[in-house]
């Protein structure tokens, strides 16, 4: 059986039974079934069911949000922009997938290549419970659009999610199969990723369960895309505007309730100006009001689960006995639900848990670098690459860095890593390969093929 458990007060929300293994497999075959019709529509007819598709999510805003809000916990002014986001996607897609899927035409000596892009079959997205909606729409969106269907699986906490976008599909008008939602535990996906039926998959997820699934497809030779973990290293430099960079920081370590893999994790400070800016980080990080949320006003609510919190808090506790400063926060509060107080630890080193691990919730770490060659060289030091920011006011400055020094996906110039429909996200080293949004996520899931005419 598989639970959604609200994370502010502890309470079932609600029970969905698992799929036997015959109803996978009738999913997985319904989805091949409807491949072979959905991948030979013109982009006119997808075009218009993802259109319907935005129209239907906008209308039941309120009501998805709150969904989102009651499975895992994020303040509900942030699920609402969650909503938005993948309506804005759907309709980026719907746009311009024609155009970025067009036909392009070389001369050749003797020949003419025809350079076409057609669609793989269906495609098992594998989703996380932090963005339940976003994470689903930003692939299942390009996917649909290049001719291919999906079949979502996703975390066991958020299938009320799951299967409130299967319902917008449907409602849109999506042939049956188009687009599916297997009720699964994620110990039984292996064996789902090597079904005959699945012609690829995308994983957003842990860096452990993407290393078990990109094995499977790999000894099955099915095309993955990753976006895993990551310790994101904002670095901030003696020139930096330390009241921007405070607020900014604040930000992208709070969102979502710290629970981001992009969310911004260890903040490298050169010397000049480290206490200045942990003054002013603490300040910020203090201001966001904790509480329910599906209060409006909420801006830091539960994590997602006890177990996690109880992992983060150990995190802490191994930092600071490590030689951490606790600075902010850090105390497990009493009550129900399953949340934890912004926290800020300074003085973080390598070789402690908040520098070398993630921490998937509101803790910052603080890291004293003595220059910026310094600062550069403890950004470098983690297995992770999914995305990196730098403070300077000196933009050609701040751009060599963000270009050349630092190694990861996605990098920002004061302001924070984010994603968006209309340029690739994705990550390297321990945070995965490939790319979703852009035209490059478009076409990973497609052949690209070469036809010669002579």
């Amino acid at each position: 059986m598989l639970q959604s458990i609200n994370p502010a007060t502890g309470q079932t929300v609600a029970e969905h039974p698992e799929m036997s293994g015959r109803e996978v497999g009738a999913v997985l075959r319904a989805s091949a079934r409807a491949f072979a019709h959905w991948s030979r529509t013109d982009f006119t007819e997808r075009s218009a069911l993802l259109n319907t598709v935005a129209e239907g999510m906008m209308h039941r805003r309120e009501e998805l949000a709150r969904l989102i809000t009651i499975e895992m916990g994020k303040p509900v002014q942030e699920s609402r922009a969650e909503i938005e986001k993948c309506a804005r996607t759907c309709q980026h897609y719907a746009r311009h997938a024609a155009e970025m899927l067009a036909d392009r035409t070389e001369s050749l000596e003797a020949t003419r290549a025809i350079v076409t892009h057609r669609p793989l079959g269906p495609l098992l997205a594998i989703m996380p419970w932090n963005f339940p909606f976003w994470q689903v729409f930003r692939a299942a969106a390009p996917a649909l659009m290049a001719g291919n269907t999906v079949v979502l699986k996703h975390a066991s906490n958020t299938t009320g999610c799951a299967l409130a976008i299967e319902s917008l599909f449907r409602a849109a008008g999506f042939p049956e199969g188009t687009f599916r939602v297997l009720r699964l535990a994620g110990s039984r996906m292996t064996r789902v990723v090597k079904h005959r039926a699945v012609a690829a998959v995308t994983l957003t997820g842990s860096t452990a369960a993407g290393r078990k699934i990109a094995a499977a497809a790999g000894a099955a030779l099915k095309k993955t895309v990753l976006e895993l973990g990551g310790s994101d290293a904002y670095v901030v430099l003696d020139d930096a505007d330390l009241d921007l960079a405070a607020r900014v920081c604040a930000k992208a370590r709070l969102i979502n309730n710290g629970q981001s893999c992009v969310a911004a994790k260890r903040f490298i400070v050169v010397a000049s100006v480290h206490d200045a800016f942990l003054e002013k980080l603490v300040g910020a990080m203090d201001g966001f009001v904790r509480g329910d949320p599906l209060r409006d006003d909420t801006q830091l609510g539960p994590m997602a689960r006890p177990d996690l919190r109880d992992e983060l808090h150990a995190q802490v506790r191994r930092s600071v006995d490590g030689g951490a400063r606790l600075v902010l926060g850090g105390e497990m509060p009493e009550g129900p639900g399953a949340f934890y107080p912004a926290t800020v630890l300074a003085e973080v080193v390598p070789g402690m848990a908040a520098f070398d691990e993630e921490t998937f919730g509101p803790v910052a770490a603080v890291v004293r670098a003595k220059d910026e060659k310094h600062a550069l060289a403890l950004a470098a030091r983690t297995s992770f690459g999914l995305g990196a920011a730098v403070f300077t006011r000196d933009v050609e400055r701040g751009l060599r860095i963000a270009r050349e020094e630092l190694r990861a996906g996605v990098c920002a110039l004061n302001t924070l890593v984010a994603s968006d429909p209309r340029v690739p996200f994705g990550g390297v080293g321990d945070s995965g390969y490939g790319r979703e949004l852009g035209s490059e996520g478009i076409r990973e899931f497609v052949n690209t093929k070469t036809v010669l005419v002579g």
